[in-house]
């Protein structure tokens, strides 16, 4: 079995106990009832990738989403900020550092918490980058379809930074998946590797990492070795977001589709299979499906409550 580096302190996922924001407000007077958890991607609730949901959270100001996200601890909490009717609702990410624009997995686990209490259909959600449709069925088995999905060129420059970042080289790529920068809502370099070996031994220099993603305005780092021509597994690191990895990436998914599509490496009407959290024992499973004559991707997966 191949190991995963270890977390370093500064990146641990929260553990339990009030923790204090910026500005010194905690958490203590937070009703937990009010905070759902479920693992998105995943039939297991120890799989896939664990999200927070708050469903009323109309009277919470930012400072408070930002201290109830870190005091969750995962890589984000979606909040409900205002119900609009008929299945649209304004929806807000946090994860334990900042607010992020859009967040894949969590829109999954929502859809799935709105639908286990007013059944399955379609909900639409008001994000910070644009409106994303998700249907819900009796399965819960959620599809989103992302804003608009584009790439573009990753500079020679940047290239070199992230492959030194990550302690690769060149040589480590697979020339078959041209290094682009991805977007479908948050921005993801796409950097595919020739070998699972090397997907597997993710060592990268954290605040180096970090500080190259925050000067970019890049979510995560989509990592990619293709099994076939229709799957793919994929790892994410996460440092920005205060988490070394994300287990299960529902935007960068979205955003890799669209690079797939744009770059002519798959059928515009392709199905794509997405496994990741393999190497982090979290397996999570994603559904890519791209659809002729539309800018926006469809992802695909399950999500469950998380008990305690």
């Amino acid at each position: 079995m191949t190991k995963t580096a270890a977390r370093p302190a500064e990146l641990a996922l929260a553990g339990p106990g009030p923790r204090r924001d910026a500005e010194g407000m905690t958490t203590e007077s937070i009703d937990p009832a009010e905070i759902l958890r479920y693992a998105a991607f995943s039939a297991d609730p120890a799989g896939g990738n664990p999200a927070g949901v708050v469903l009323a959270a109309g009277t919470l100001s930012d400072a408070e989403m930002l201290a109830i996200a870190a005091e969750v601890g995962y890589s984000e909490t979606a909040f409900l900020t205002e119900d609009r009717g008929a299945g649209v609702y304004r929806v807000r990410y946090f994860s334990p550092l900042a607010e992020v624009p859009f967040c894949g997995h969590a829109t999954v686990g929502t859809a799935v918490a709105l639908a286990d209490r007013h059944g399955p259909g379609t909900y639409v959600f008001v994000t910070n980058v644009g409106e994303v449709p998700v249907v819900v069925d009796d399965q819960r088995r959620a599809t989103l379809t992302s804003v608009g999905a584009r790439v573009a060129e990753l500079a020679p420059e940047d290239l070199a930074a992230l492959l030194a970042a990550l302690r690769w080289e060149a040589g480590d790529l697979d020339p078959a998946l041209p290094p682009r920068v991805a977007y479908a809502g948050a921005y993801h370099p796409v950097i595919a590797t020739g070998t699972r070996q090397r997907l597997a031994e993710l060592d990268y220099d954290v605040p180096v990492l970090k500080a190259l993603m925050e000067a970019k305005g890049w979510t995560t780092v989509q990592l990619v070795w293709r099994a076939a021509e229709d799957r793919f597994d994929v790892r994410d690191p996460f440092p920005v977001g205060g988490v070394y990895e994300d287990p299960a990436t529902g935007a960068a998914a979205a955003a890799f589709g669209g690079y797939l599509r744009d770059e002519w490496l798959v059928p515009g009407d392709a199905v794509v299979q997405l496994s990741q959290g393999d190497d982090l024992g979290r397996p999570g499973r994603l559904t890519v499906t791209l659809t002729p004559g539309e800018d926006g991707v469809r992802v695909s997966g399950t999500a469950v409550p998380i008990p305690g």
